[in-house]
């Protein structure tokens, strides 16, 4: 519990009968490869912390094919928030990329948080607009810059992932082929040939 606890200290710190009642409400999972938090169709009923290991938010198009939206490791929130505060099945999974460890918390025991121990009310709604920034800006980024760009953008968002996401999974978060991505790989390696080949 002690990520999470330091993790809120880059908001507003928890005193300690804010620490108890957030770790009292708190699951610890271990969570297989490939194994879901979300699938398509449930409802997503958890804010989801990681505390090791690394997930992927996508969709699934018409044809099949994975659509990735977010990649949360370490230190990080995801959920389905729409279908979360909305109850309303979810058009999206969740799944393991890596062997994880995370802590969940109810919708309705993040909601007594709110009420209770309003600081959690201030904290978690800083992570919400954090993300929806951040949402915002790989929107704007499909619409107005190159796929160079956008890998570029990648690795200053993601400087943790570029070597332990397979090929298949950035090139469908950037829109792209694989062959392409490795392309790009390529050519900025060459470009500048001290970097690592990420």
């Amino acid at each position: 519990m002690e990520n999470i606890i330091k993790h809120f200290d880059k908001y507003l710190s928890l005193d300690d009968t804010e620490k108890e009642a957030l770790t009292s409400r708190l699951t610890r999972r271990t969570i297989k490869r490939k194994q879901y938090i979300l699938q398509e169709g449930d409802i997503c009923k958890h804010f989801t912390y990681v505390v090791a290991g690394c997930f992927k938010m996508y969709g699934v198009d018409n044809s099949g094919t994975e659509h990735n939206l977010v990649f949360t490791a370490e230190d990080d929130w995801i959920a389905d928030i729409g279908s979360l505060h909305k109850e309303r099945p979810s058009k999206l999974c969740i799944e393991a990329i890596e062997p994880s460890t995370i802590l969940q918390i109810s919708k309705g025991d993040l909601w007594y948080l709110y009420i209770n121990y309003p600081k959690f009310d201030r904290n978690f709604r800083v992570i919400i607009e954090d993300k929806y920034i951040e949402l915002q800006d790989r929107l704007l980024q499909t619409f107005s810059t190159t796929a160079s760009q956008r890998y570029e953008h990648f690795l200053e968002q993601y400087p943790n992932l570029s070597n332990r996401l397979p090929n298949r999974q950035i090139a469908s978060y950037l829109g792209i082929t694989p062959e392409f991505l490795s392309k790009i790989r390529n050519e900025r390696s060459v470009k500048n040939p001290t970097l690592k080949l990420h």
